[in-house]
């Protein structure tokens, strides 16, 4: 095995602590078109691909009241300016970025978010911190799949077994572990249980370039 080529970040709950705007928008506009909508609804689709989340939205609104595009829209325009104006990363994710751009380990975000929410968040990043962005309107099959991170190992020309994946929620590990990646799993509001190539941490903060390294000898 050649070692530790590559990690390949979520972006929503993992690298910045994103679900809690996500709820906010959702509980906000959800009841003003008329539907019932509570925070554990909003954990529920922690990790969902967008087209399926509105799709479970559509369903709770009343008939007529507004079409699929022009929620996802809406929902989508408005978690998108929410992040331009801040941002809040989880205690950890920058300073292990900078190791790893130290080391020369290079790192994709892929993310079930749309590029322009992407976009957003990168804006209060320095320059081009991942060599590799995969957005979940650049995919056929968004997470559980593993479509997002095959595509992620390959575009940076990497073997996915010499990769590790860093997810928190359930349906971006089962997508690591279906692409053959080693997962690191920081659960912040669902629960991830151990499993074979699955590491469960309750914070990024003691996660270093070595640590990871060792996960895959």
């Amino acid at each position: 095995m050649a070692g530790l080529r590559a990690v390949l970040w979520d972006m929503d709950g993992t690298l910045v602590d994103s679900e809690k705007v996500w709820a906010e928008v959702q509980l906000e506009l959800l009841a003003e078109l008329g539907a019932t909508w509570t925070i554990e609804d909003c954990m529920t689709l922690i990790g969902s691909d967008l087209r399926d989340a509105v799709q479970v939205w559509m369903a709770r609104i009343p008939e007529g009241v507004i079409s699929a595009e022009e929620l996802a829209d809406r929902m989508f325009s408005e978690v998108v300016e929410a992040l331009r104006k801040e941002v809040t990363f989880q205690p950890g994710a920058l300073e292990l970025l900078q190791a790893l751009r130290k080391e020369e380990i290079p790192c994709a975000l892929v993310s079930a978010s749309y590029r322009v929410m992407i976009d957003a968040v990168l804006g209060h990043l320095p320059p081009d911190p991942f060599a590799v962005i995969v957005a979940g309107d650049e995919v056929t099959l968004g997470k559980p799949h593993p479509e997002p991170y095959l595509t992620g190992a390959a575009r940076l020309g990497v073997d996915p077994a010499d990769c590790v994946v860093i997810e928190d929620s359930m349906t971006g590990t089962q997508a690591g572990t279906a692409a053959g990646i080693y997962v690191v799993a920081v659960p912040q509001w669902v629960t991830i249980p151990e499993a074979p190539r699955r590491l469960v941490v309750k914070s990024l903060e003691p996660l270093t370039p070595e640590s990871l390294r060792s996960l895959l000898r």
